[in-house]
């Protein structure tokens, strides 16, 4: 085989790797969370396993000044908000008052339809698993129960 011919090769080679890199990279998936913060407020949301037939979107608010915690759930029968389940996480956190706090908080997939949150808060060295169900005493309404609080680092102090 000549070189011009093998030179040819070479460069249709090169020229089919640059087109399936440059199609590989245009497929990549996209980051998505249902997070948002506006100033002293994050909201999140996540699936709830209320009925395994029937997905439930939840909702997640942290309020800041509140220093509180609430989750509610939309009804998919007449889209409505199924009320609000609320957790004090000054006294989860342990935080003394008038502390300036940094929460970070987002979901993530633990089972099919049911949906974490877990939140970090940065001057304590406190990270929290929240998940959010009907309420076990067969009362109308939901619950949050947390999981499991623990340090990943020493707080400030």
């Amino acid at each position: 085989m000549s070189d011009r011919k093998r030179l040819g090769w070479l460069g249709i080679g090169m020229l089919l790797g640059l087109v399936i890199a440059l199609l590989w990279s245009i497929n990549l998936p996209y980051a998505r969370a249902g997070n948002d913060r506006h100033e002293d407020f994050i909201l999140a949301t996540g699936a709830v396993a209320v009925n395994p037939r029937a997905p439930t979107d939840g909702v997640w608010l942290l309020d800041y000044r509140g220093g509180k915690l609430l989750g509610t759930l939309i009804d998919r029968l007449n889209g409505k908000i199924a009320g609000w389940a609320e957790v004090d996480l000054v006294t989860e956190f342990g935080i003394p008052p008038r502390q300036n706090v940094h929460f970070m908080m987002t979901t993530g997939m633990i089972a099919q339809g049911q949906a974490a949150l877990y939140i970090a808060e940065t001057t304590t060295g406190k990270f929290a698993v929240y998940t959010m169900g009907q309420r076990p005493d067969g009362q109308a309404g939901i619950m949050i129960k947390r999981h499991d609080i623990v340090l990943f680092r020493q707080g400030k102090g």
